[in-house]
């Protein structure tokens, strides 16, 4: 059992006391899955078939992308979309390119409940589609472009935004991410760096001395995306 408290286990992945099942194998906040199925049967009236691809991560499982993107079993990609090899890269090179596309774990907005990804399931379907979560496909032509579109139209209107709307030198651009901004706001102004350096300290996570030195620049940059 760890020493941190509930809330900072469910801020950091450490707990699903603050989640709902939603659809099948997702969970969201107890608090947005209302909000989320509102949204859902509104885009459905515009014939947008909105559904989620990934929801909640516990840290376990992110700290397993992590390591296998850091020791290079997983690829790790340019901001172009072009593939790197990590056997050539820094460590330091490996911790942001793997932060462009990948949270740290413990620092994973998926994590929060609030933030979730989505896509047009039907449009999909009906192109033949195997759904990579790359911006194009959700840019003109591409089968989730109707959906993207909407997003940015209403999303607001009930509760919703695109956090990495825009790339500023963080996380890339990822029209697909949603979250639920009051709650997700509340999480972030309560974000505690210290809760995060212990349990990273204490996890089997690869480019660990690099990222406890920079820790606070790193989820300043990356999971606030607030720029370098």
């Amino acid at each position: 059992m760890n020493a941190f408290n509930s809330r900072a286990n469910e801020v950091m992945g450490l707990s699903e006391a603050h989640l709902v099942p939603i659809g099948n194998n997702h969970f969201l906040h107890k608090n947005v899955a209302l909000p989320f199925i509102e949204m859902q049967d509104a885009a459905a009236t515009q014939h947008i078939d909105m559904q989620i691809c990934s929801s909640f991560r516990n840290f376990d499982k992110q700290l397993s992308i992590w390591n296998r993107k850091f020791s290079g079993e997983l690829p790790l990609y340019t901001l172009q979309n072009t593939e790197l090899l990590a056997s050539e890269l820094s460590e330091q090179e490996k911790i942001h390119a793997i932060m462009l596309w990948s949270a740290m774990p413990g620092a994973s907005r998926h994590h929060w409940g609030t933030d979730f990804d989505v896509y047009d399931r039907a449009s999909v379907h009906a192109q033949k589609h195997k759904l990579a979560l790359i911006p194009s496909e959700y840019e003109n032509g591409g089968p989730c472009e109707k959906l993207s579109k909407w997003i940015i139209q209403y999303a607001s209107q009930f509760g919703f935004y695109l956090p990495y709307a825009n790339y500023v030198g963080g996380v890339a651009r990822e029209p697909w991410h949603l979250s639920y901004k009051s709650e997700a706001t509340s999480i972030q102004e309560g974000f505690v760096i210290d809760e995060l350096y212990s349990q990273l300290e204490q996890a089997d996570i690869l480019g660990k001395e690099l990222i406890l030195q920079q820790l606070p620049r790193l989820v300043k940059q990356y999971t606030f995306n607030l720029g370098p």
